[in-house]
Parts: C-alpha cells; sequence; structure tokens
C-alpha cells in the first residue's frame, strides 16, 4: 500500500512492558476476555477518529488508514494476508483463484477468477468489471492513488481512461473468468501490484463519475455503505451479496462499523482509556503521547496495542524550486536539522528513532548510514553555513513548507524551525486541513518548497518506496508522490536497472545502496521512524497491528468478543 501518512504515535516505555501483540485483560466494561481471541458473529464496533477518510473511491485513497478500510468495501485479484508482522504482509488471492500466471519474462501476467463472486446489486464480478476498474483510474480527475498500473502497464503513456481514451489495449478479458495484464518492462512481483486499489472492480454501466464513488461505493467486500454525513459519520452494514466461502481474508465479524469523525484527539484519548458504555465496542486513533502515562495500569495494559509502522516521516524538498535547485542547500538543510529535538518533540527517545535514512529498519536490504552525521545528531549550523556560502548564499536562504494541520506535524515543524533559523535558514509554515493535505501536496501546481510528510512501503521492499518517492517518470500533476519532484537521470536509470532484477534478494541489496545514492543528492530529510500505540475497547476481540497498513488495527479481523442477543 504506497502509503502517505504522518507518524503520530509512539512507542511505551519499558515499564510498561507492551509489545507489538496484543494482550488480554478483563474490567467491568465489556467481554474482560483476549483481545487477541477470535470474535463473535454480529454487534456494532465503533471507530472513533480525528480526521475522516481522504477518498471512498479507491482510485483516489491511497493512505495506508483509507487502504486498511477499503478492504471492508473492496476486493481485488490479490490482497495481502492477515496475521502480525510478516505473516500479514503475505500476498494471497482475493477475487483470483491463485497467485497470477507470468509468461517466461514476467511481462504478461494472467489471472483466473473465483466464482459466486458479485457486487452490492448483485451483478456478477467479471474480468471485464475488474479492467474497467483499472481503466477509469487514469481519468485525470481521479488518478490520485496508487501509481502503479501506470507505473508498470504498456502503452499508457497518454491513456487518459475509458470516457476519453476508450479501452486499454494492455488488459484483455478472452473470457469472464480470465484477465491478461501486458506490462512494459519484466515484473517479478506482479502480484502485490494486482493487490492495489487501483485495481478494484466496477461495473462499467454504473454510472460512475469522478465524484459518484466518493458519495455513494459499490462494494464488493462485506459490507456496503449504509449512511455517510461527510465529516461527522459513515454506517457500513453488511453486504449480502458477498459470499463467506469465497473470501479467505475477511473474518467480517461485526454486523456493522460505525466510524465518527471530527473528534478531537485528546478526546478520543479520554474516552478511550475510561472505556465505558459504547466505547467498550470502540477503537481509537492512535494514543497521544501527552497520555502514556495514563495507561499503566494492568487493565488498560491488557487492551493496549504497540507496534512499528515500517514508515519514515521526512521533509521532502522541491528540486524544481528555485531555493532547493542547488544540491548544496539541500545539504545545507539536512546539515542544520537538529533531529534530536525533532524526536523530543516526537514524544522523546522512547516514541521516536531518528532516522538517517529513507528506507526504514523494516524493509528488506536496508543500509544503515548517515551521510550527514552531527554529533549528537544535534545539527551542525556551521557546516550548514559553509554549504550555502558555496551555492552562493551567504546571508541564508528562506523556503515555505507544507504541513499537515495536526499536532504532531506541527510540534516537529516548529522544532526544525529554530534549528534551522541557527544556520540563517528561514522555514515558513504552510499548515493545510488534514482531510485536504495529502491531495494539496501530491499536486505540484500546488506544492509549496518543501513538505513534512511520510511514507510506507506497499509491499516491505525499496520497490515501493523509493521509485515512488525519487523517480522521474513518477512525477504527475495530480496524485504525486515524488514530493522532491526529483528527476535525476543517473537515478532514474539505477531504478530501471533494479526493477528489471529478477533475483529478489540482489534486487533488495541493491535498493538499499541506491538509498544512499539518492540521500547523496539530498532530496529529502528524514526525519523519525516511528511506533503506534492503540487503546480499544474492553469488548473488542481480534485486535492487532497489521504491518500491512501503517501499523493499524486490521479492520477485516476485528470484532467484539461479546455481542448481546
Amino acid at each position: 500500500m504506497k502509503k502517505r501518512y504522518l507518524g503520530v504515535a509512539l512507542t511505551l516505555t519499558a515499564a510498561l512492558a507492551i509489545t507489538g501483540c496484543s494482550n488480554g485483560g478483563s474490567s467491568s466494561g465489556g467481554g474482560g476476555g483476549d483481545i487477541s481471541a477470535t470474535p463473535e458473529m454480529g454487534g456494532t464496533l465503533n471507530v472513533l477518529k480525528a480526521t475522516e477518510f481522504s477518498h471512498l473511491d479507491p482510485a483516489q485513497g491511497f493512505d495506508g488508514g483509507v487502504n486498511n478500510f477499503y478492504r471492508l468495501l473492496y476486493r481485488t485479484l490479490t490482497t495481502q494476508s492477515t496475521g502480525e508482522g510478516s505473516k500479514g504482509t503475505e500476498i494471497v488471492p482475493d477475487l483470483a483463484t491463485e497467485l497470477g500466471t507470468p509468461n517466461e519474462d514476467a511481462t504478461e501476467w494472467t489471472y483466473t477468477l473465483k466464482d459466486d463472486i458479485f457486487f452490492e446489486d448483485g451483478t456478477p464480478i467479471t474480468s471485464e468489471t475488474i479492467k474497467y476498474g483499472v481503466e477509469r483510474t487514469f481519468d485525470p480527475n481521479v488518478a490520485t492513488g496508487s501509481p502503479y498500473a501506470r507505473i508498470l502497464l504498456e502503452g499508457v503513456e497518454d491513456y487518459q481512461g475509458p470516457e476519453i481514451s476508450g479501452e486499454l489495449a494492455s488488459i484483455s478479458t478472452p473470457d469472464d473468468k480470465t484477465i491478461t495484464f501486458k506490462l512494459n518492462q519484466p515484473f517479478a512481483d506482479f502480484d502485490s501490484v494486482v493487490g492495489q486499489n487501483v485495481f478494484v472492480p466496477f461495473p462499467a454501466d454504473a454510472g460512475i463519475t469522478a465524484t459518484s464513488l466518493d458519495e455513494m461505493p459499490i462494494s464488493s467486500g462485506p459490507y456496503k455503505v449504509e449512511k455517510f454525513d461527510r465529516g461527522s459519520k459513515l454506517v457500513l452494514v453488511r453486504n449480502d451479496k458477498w459470499d463467506r466461502d469465497t473470501d479467505d481474508i475477511r473474518g467480517a465479524y461485526p454486523d456493522s462499523f460505525v466510524f465518527t469523525f471530527g473528534l478531537d484527539a485528546a478526546t478520543i484519548d479520554e474516552r478511550m482509556i475510561a472505556g465505558q458504555g459504547t466505547d467498550v465496542d470502540a477503537i481509537g486513533d492512535y494514543l497521544l503521547s501527552s497520555n502514556i502515562s495514563r495507561i499503566q495500569t494492568p487493565e488498560i495494559q491488557a487492551r493496549t496495542l504497540s507496534g512499528l509502522q515500517g514508515c519514515t516521516t521526512y521533509m521532502g524538498l522541491n528540486t524544481t524550486k528555485e531555493v532547493f535547485k542547488n544540491p548544496l542547500v539541500r545539504q545545507a538543510v539536512n546539515y542544520a536539522v537538529d533531529k534530536t529535538s525533532v524526536q523530543t518533540s516526537s514524544g522523546g527517545s522512547q516514541f521516536a528513532e531518528i532516522a538517517n535514512t529513507m528506507l526504514p529498519p523494516t524493509v528488506a536490504g536496508r543500509m544503515d548510514f548517515n551521510l550527514f552525521e552531527t554529533e549528537g545528531n544535534n545539527g551542525d549550523p556551521e557546516k550548514a553555513k559553509e554549504l550555502l556560502a558555496e551555492a552562493g548564499y551567504p546571508d541564508g536562504v528562506e523556503f515555505t513548507v507544507d504541513l499537515m494541520s495536526r499536532p504532531l506535524p506541527q510540534a516537529q515543524a516548529e522544532s526544525m524551525q529554530q534549528s534551522l533559523a541557527k544556520a540563517g535558514i528561514t522555514m515558513n509554515l504552510n499548515v493545510i486541513e488534514a482531510a485536504k493535505y495529502y491531495e494539496t501536496i501530491g499536486t505540484t501546481s500546488q506544492q509549496s518548497d518543501a513538505a513534512i510528510t511520510g511514507w510506507c512501503p506497499d509491499w516491505p521492499t525499496g520497490a515501493t518506496f523509493l521509485p515512488p518517492l525519487f523517480e522521474g517518470t513518477q512525477i504527475f500533476e495530480k496524485g504525486n508522490s515524488n514530493i522532491a519532484q526529483l528527476n535525476d537521470p543517473a537515478i532514474n536509470a539505477k531504478i530501471e536497472e533494479i526493477r528489471g532484477m529478477t533475483d529478489v534478494a540482489e534486487a533488495n541489496k541493491a535498493w538499499g545502496e541506491l538509498d544512499k545514492e539518492i540521500m547523496a543528492l539530498a532530496p529529502a530529510v528524514p526525519m523519525i521512524y516511528q511506533k503506534v500505540i492503540y487503546v480499544v475497547g474492553n469488548n473488542v476481540a481480534g485486535a492487532y497491528l497489521h504491518d500491512g497498513f501503517s501499523g493499524g488495527i486490521d479492520f477485516v479481523s476485528v470484532g467484539l468478543q461479546s455481542v448481546k442477543k
């Protein structure tokens, strides 16, 4: 899942003795059993959130939280499995009977669909609906989601969706059950690609527009939308056309999900810690660092989850802006940032690990290096001043950074603002509403000089981390992930070379080495790697943190311990 994200939750102190798995406990408020136990069928699971989902249309949403949510509504040819750690990130069949069959050089992939798979209105899911679902994601009005179809499918350079360009020749459907994709290059891990949200099927005759699915999705999964009040509430109920016998992944335990949006983060924490009333059947957002001391009781520890996000929080430096065209200026910013201060603003050393590489520790082949090392990670303003003078800016520079209107990125930005000032670098803050943030920074015409954001791999290799962030061919007018807009010929060529490797171990090692080459150009400032902490209701069961969804609670496995009959 490509994931833009802003890391927001933190590692627990050793005193809490909480690991990445769930722990059982009891309370008078609800079920009182093991929150990792298999849930009962039925009931309503409440989800308390500060911010609503970016898009209900899977062609447009692409952050970790919404990717997790989409699996309740939508199915794809493959998907990630369920379970903690690497078990959850295994790619398994979903709508397909088995993983894809490639040709000899992995430039063509064929899938066969299962029987008895339907949309919520009873319309059969066929190969044609998958083809149309992919084609519509090329429409410029919705092309803000996963980029892999645009990157890998043959003949898509000028393709703009079925309404403008007609059918896409590189997807063939010889019958209702068979679909073949022709690629523009060998790609050994295409099974992971067809599990992306841009491969969700839709019927071509459903009158879908650029906005209709955001208002009322067409479900292929176990739930459908019953009610959606934008910005406040979303209610999902069972989709009776979904057949459990065709789906080995989704437990679909609750009868309904009720998502409540727009709650203050501190309010969510108060409710989850108290665990009263209907909140015994609830899960919330990540815990604020200020409330860590309040969850040390055995009762709350028993319903607390902690785990590594597997993501990198960073500041992308827009290399097309005048201030950052010179790599010496970008290097100066890297030297000037006091990362220890950023770590403190993120909750301290027990809550955030300082990042010096773009690839996080969970990615295979990642190298540990620090090209801009400073004593104590406190920054080196004098070294930064030297580089600025060499670049022709003896009096310093000024730039504007985009950031989300949430407490953590604002605290991180203010921390960097102070340390950069010591080097004569003025950083102005442009705070953007959270629900509109990713769309704004992903629109090249709306980007400022820099942006604070984060990235989690779609699957745990550099293939889903470095190319989306730094490959020149992945700079798009909308849905742009290359925030730095780096378009370096040598880097582009190296990415192309690694992508064509058929030896996975060799490719993973090469991605790690490329990370170092990219950081030498300083298109970004890696800031921190974080963990997430969730407190769940006492009657919640089947709760664990999924490595594939920014460490979020896996929605397709969670439910209630006890359901009132």
